[in-house]
């Protein structure tokens, strides 16, 4: 078992930015998101994407400031027509990361609370807060900006087996020809 969590978190150990060796002042951080950061939060909405991330942190003497830039594209499935297509993601997201002795808890979802013995940040978690939750809440292939539009063969098939008049017909094609008799004496 603590192999295959060691496993999972190891796509993510990239994302972790050490602070204690820079100076005060801005510093920038690339980093590149694949199938495997998605594939190591276990019931991620997200399975597949190609996203670049741009971090720039604002060290101060009792806070970071974080200004993360998150863009690319993530596959998703279409509610409409069940196609996997692309969707365009570009996240600009602001985080404060302040210092503290004692009480590590903040009611602020944008400040983060660490110790002051902590020597790096892990962002893993903090971007892929941000790409599930751009993620929208209805997807369908035609919003992606493409042009690319919904199966059509696919939405036709699922038109008839929504419409009961179809499934009526089949049902009286498909019946045996004996119960017919026993129909018409109702």
């Amino acid at each position: 078992m603590r192999a295959k969590i060691l496993l999972q978190l190891k796509p993510l150990k990239q994302f972790s930015i050490p602070f204690t060796g820079l100076k005060i002042g801005k510093h920038q951080f690339d980093f590149e998101i694949d199938n495997s950061f998605f594939e190591a939060f276990e019931y991620s909405l997200v399975k597949k994407g190609d996203l670049k991330v741009n971090v720039e942190l604002d060290k101060q003497e009792t806070m970071l400031l974080l200004q993360i830039h998150v863009a690319g594209t993530i596959k998703l499935d279409c509610d409409k027509c069940l196609s996997e297509f692309n969707a365009p993601i570009n996240i600009q997201e602001r985080q404060i990361v302040k210092f503290a002795e004692d009480e590590l808890e903040s009611d602020d979802l944008e400040i983060i609370m660490l110790s002051k013995k902590e020597t790096s940040i892990d962002i893993a978690e903090i971007l892929y807060e941000f790409i599930t939750v751009s993620v929208p809440y209805i997807k369908i292939c035609e919003q992606d900006g493409d042009g690319i539009q919904c199966d059509q063969e696919m939405i036709a098939r699922l038109e008839k087996l929504a419409n009961p008049s179809y499934q009526e017909e089949e049902e009286t094609t498909s019946d045996d020809p004996r119960w017919e008799a026993l129909k018409k004496l109702k």
